[in-house]
């Protein structure tokens, strides 16, 4: 860098330039002229007609601004063909440098205020292209006083066309250097907005010679003209140039639609810096923790950021401008735009910049609320996927993503899981305190997870309950083998675990029991596996021993679920032993009733009545689901008419298996049934679990697609428990989240909780979905659900499940309490 600041190459270039418009203008005084004897006007007379003409065409200046700074447009060409036609060629770079040189110092002193520097440059600049141009024009001809013919008017619009392009190079040169830019977009940016007035600058110029050569009097009609051809230009230019600037605000603005801060603030420096030809363009963020963060860009397409102090409340220079961005009374940062020095901002770009700032505002308020919705959504889902105590992944977690992994292994890949119960932990909470408790199973987990592999899945069930899935299990020909690896991995753990440690400054030594269970991938869930490992477990706490294998011969469930699954047929034929439970749902504001949930319970001739979790999961796992699935559609589609027999209009919920998507005549099935008891499609509302989130299998997308188009309605059933629930939100449209009962009876003492609630309730209410809160269960619960905004709920606090032959008196009684408050139906537009 040189003088000021200023590159060294733009110093170089000026001194260049000046020392060749000296040596140009004293050359050219120089050399010998021949005036006609009888010349009427002297040589000093002409000199200063050439001096005077060069200043008023640098006077008579328009300006614009491009990317890389103002470019003016003069009527020099005009000056250069008149003065070639009039003065002795060598003079002109003489008068040029004098005539230049005093109409560009007083309109620095007047307007633009620009240093001596930049003078002598621009003065040079343009007697260098004189001098060229009249070196173009004696070549070509000797147009001193010639008579116009074609060959003058070729040499005078090539002495022209050299004019132009040198002083534009030379400028656009200037520009590359002092900003680091190639010089082809300054240069040609310049030349397609001087084009226009190129053309009339010559046109102008051959009629003022063709008129001194026919008689001069006739120039006293030139000015009217002139002052129209230049209020033309003007008009152009402006025209012109909010034609690129409306183009370019569009383009910077739609540019801000990003959802981060950094993608706002990258692309509004970068559009700020085209959209105003501006040098350099600051954003200022204000972050949410108190910091300032700054993003720079500049004519050199550098872009920096650091963070940086507050911005101060000193007045910006004549050349800046400054706005803050302010959403409503919230500051969210700060524009600052600095123009070039001889180029203040205009009234226009005053309001432009003020424009500009309130759409970046929005935008980068938008990011930042974007980011802390992110960041709730991801600390509610970790916390409604892992243990708050260990921070290891809870039994809902372990299922989900042990079920996972279990599929993505071959069908016949060994895999094990251990489950681990602390011995006496009972004794360290009753003796040490909860505190000593809670320290010990921070300890266990720490230890657990410093001994599980890659690949392994580690979470605490709950209580003093750990499991560890081992996908991992060496494959060899024995089969013995993979049982004999987990036996030894639960040995060293129970070993590892039992190592002295101090709880509550209490030395100790921490024993389990762990329970060992191998099957093939394809062969079970983790349900089963922990089911298993749970039965081995407790063989090893009776055995005495730390560690105990999964005894089949000892399940005695594994049969009683094959005998489950005979008597279920008999069950589907008898048509009295499963029943409807009905549980309706209901508005929180109103009390009228939204939708009813059919639950099936089964009066079992010798088992007495079982719930669903005592039948559903063999069901589901045999070849009696598709006939159990009928038998429950048509049984609530059977109470659904009888419903509109009596008048009430009401949705009907029944839970669907996730294997039931599987079968592709589903549709078909659904659709027979509903014609069958001439129910409406809309009136039915199939509730899918989470589980299907997880597949992404087409059959079940397709199923999923034909309900939908078929106009049954669609529920998630124990919103939030899964991971995938927003991406599956994102892939298959539903009508309804019900949020799961674990975050209602939590959300009052668990602020993760509610805030799981609340970002499901939220979350509905922008896809424009119904929201119903699952297992409420006390009017506290119930205020607490209506503050956080929703809408509906169900459970034992307003109605247990019922038969069916009661509900309808209680539906009604609900529908003359609250008339015309009724839960609208997708079709009738729910939100």
């Amino acid at each position: 860098m040189g003088l000021r600041g200023t590159p060294t190459g733009v110093l170089l270039l000026t001194a260049a330039v000046g020392v060749t418009a000296l040596a140009a203008a004293v050359v050219g005084l120089t050399v010998p002229v021949s005036l006609p004897s009888d010349d009427a006007l002297p040589a000093p007379a002409r000199f200063g007609i050439a001096v005077a003409a060069f200043a008023v065409a640098q006077l008579a200046r328009l300006r614009f601004r491009t990317a890389a700074g103002m470019v003016s447009i003069t009527w020099g060409e005009a000056a250069l063909i008149v003065c070639l036609y009039l003065v002795p060629a060598g003079w002109l770079p003489a008068a040029a440098l004098l005539g230049a040189g005093t109409a560009w110092t007083a309109m620095s002193l007047l307007t633009d205020r620009r240093p001596a520097l930049e003078l002598v440059r621009i003065t040079g600049s343009l007697t260098a292209a004189t001098a060229l141009a009249v070196a173009i024009a004696s070549a070509l001809g000797r147009p001193l006083l010639a008579a116009p013919t074609p060959a003058l008017a070729l040499a005078l619009t090539a002495s022209s066309v050299t004019y132009l392009l040198t002083s534009g190079w030379l400028g656009g040169a200037t520009l590359a250097l002092r900003h680091g830019v190639p010089i082809g977009p300054p240069l040609l940016a310049a030349l397609r907005g001087k084009l226009l007035m190129f053309v009339g600058n010559v046109a102008v110029g051959l009629v003022v010679v063709t008129l001194l050569e026919l008689d001069a009097r006739w120039l006293l009609l030139l000015p009217p003209p002139l002052w129209l051809l230049q209020q033309t230009y003007r008009h152009r230019l402006r025209a012109d140039q909010e034609r690129r600037t409306w183009q370019a605000f569009a383009e910077a603005t739609a540019a801000l639609n990003q959802l981060d801060e950094r993608g706002v603030a990258t692309a509004a420096v970068s559009g700020a810096l085209t959209l105003f030809g501006a040098e350099l363009v600051d954003v200022n963020v204000a972050r949410g923790d108190g910091r300032w963060w700054r993003y720079r860009a500049d004519l050199g397409g550098q872009l920096r950021d650091r963070e940086v102090d507050p911005p101060g409340s000193t007045e910006p220079a004549e050349h800046e401008l400054v706005r803050p961005l302010t959403v409503g009374s919230v500051g969210v940062g700060e524009l600052r735009v600095h123009f070039a020095r001889s180029a203040p901002p205009s009234a226009r770009e005053r309001d432009a910049v003020a424009a500009f700032g309130d759409a970046l505002a929005a935008a980068l308020h938008d990011a930042a609320t974007h980011r802390e919705l992110r960041l709730v959504t991801e600390r509610s889902l970790y916390a409604a996927a892992h243990d708050q105590l260990t921070g290891l992944v809870n039994r809902a977690a372990m299922l989900d993503q042990g079920d996972q992994a279990l599929r993505q292994l071959a069908h016949d890949h060994p895999v094990a899981l251990l489950l681990l119960d602390i011995n006496q932990f009972k004794e360290v909470n009753d003796t040490l305190g909860h505190a000593a408790g809670d320290q010990l199973l921070r300890l266990t987990a720490n230890r657990l997870a410093a001994l599980a592999r890659p690949g392994d899945l580690l979470g605490r069930l709950g209580g003093d309950e750990f499991a560890l899935l081992l996908t991992a299990v060496p494959v060899v020909g024995d089969r013995a083998a993979p049982m004999a690896y987990a036996l030894r991995q639960a040995r060293e753990i129970a070993e590892r675990l039992a190592a002295p440690t101090e709880v509550a400054g209490v030395r100790m030594s921490v024993e389990v029991s762990v329970g060992v269970v191998v099957a093939d991938a394809g062969t079970a869930d983790l349900t089963e596996l922990l089911r298993r490992a749970d039965i081995a477990m407790y063989q090893a706490k009776e055995g005495g021993g730390s560690v105990a294998a999964y005894d089949s011969s000892r399940d005695a469930a594994s049969t009683d679920h094959l005998a489950l699954l005979a008597e279920l047929r008999e069950a589907l034929a008898a048509d009295d032993q499963l029943v409807l439970a009905l549980q309706p749902a209901v508005d929180l504001a109103t009390g009228a009733p939204t939708g009813v949930e059919a639950l099936i319970r089964w009066r079992h001739p010798r088992r007495g009545w079982l719930g669903p979790s005592d039948f559903i999961r063999p069901v589901e796992n045999s070849e009696q689901l598709g006939a159990f699935t009928r038998y429950v559609l048509d049984k609530a589609l059977a109470v659904a008419a009888d419903w509109a027999r009596e008048g009430l209009d009401l949705p009907i919920s029944v839970n669907l298996s996730a294997r039931s998507l599987l079968d592709p005549r589903l549709p078909a099935e659904i659709g027979e049934a509903l014609r069958r008891h001439q129910v409406p499609p809309r009136r039915l509302v199939l509730e899918i679990t989470e589980t299907v989130v997880m597949s992404e299998l087409e059959v079940i997308d397709e199923v999923l697609a034909t309900l939908r188009s078929m106009g049954v309605q669609l529920a998630v059933d124990d919103f939030g428990t899964g991971f995938s629930s927003l991406t599956f939100l994102t892939r298959i449209a539903v009508d309804e989240l019900k949020v799961d009962r674990s975050f209602v009876i939590r959300m009052a003492d668990s602020p993760e909780a509610a805030a799981i609630v609340r970002t499901t309730v939220g979350l509905a209410h922008e896809l424009g979905l119904r929201v119903v809160a699952e297992g409420v269960e006390t009017a506290e619960q119930r205020t607490a659900l209506a503050e956080l905004g929703c809408t509906a709920a169900q459970g034992y606090h307003f109605f247990k499940p019922m038969p069916a032959d009661k509900i309808n008196a209680v539906l009604g009684s609900l529908l003359d309490t609250a008339p015309g408050n009724v839960f609208p139906l997708r079709a009738d537009g729910a939100s």
